[in-house]
């Protein structure tokens, strides 16, 4: 990895930290006036639905769009991300862990353990 990305990496990093104390801090807050605080109000499954919908804008602007439309897109999935971690009380460092178990192992390797476990 290069110094730029290192450093791309950690503002990264930052901002997503940042970000996840925000949607934490809007948990109790008023859904009339916080978009935050009504997402995390409507559940699990309206947050599963925005992650989805959000995914596919991702996935249609890095087929189609410009990169900074990709970028966008990737920002407004990373919040609705961890909107949906912490309406399911999913800590962060609990993905971290996830990563962290997979990192030195093969992506196919890892998808097959997943499927001989289901």
């Amino acid at each position: 990895m290069s110094k730029q990305d290192l450093g791309s990496a950690k503002r990264l990093n930052e901002l997503l930290a940042t970000l996840a104390e925000t949607v934490d801090s809007r948990a109790d807050g008023n859904p009339e006036k916080s978009y935050t605080a009504r997402l995390l109000k409507s559940g699990p499954v309206r947050c599963g639905k925005k992650i989805a919908e959000e995914g596919a804008e991702v996935a249609l602007a890095i087929a189609a769009e410009t990169r900074k439309d990709v970028a966008a897109e990737t920002a407004d999935l990373l919040f609705h991300l961890l909107v949906g971690l912490r309406v399911r009380g999913v800590q962060l460092d609990m993905v971290a862990d996830a990563l962290s178990e997979r990192r030195g192992v093969s992506g196919i390797a890892e998808k097959a353990a997943r499927q001989t476990k289901a």
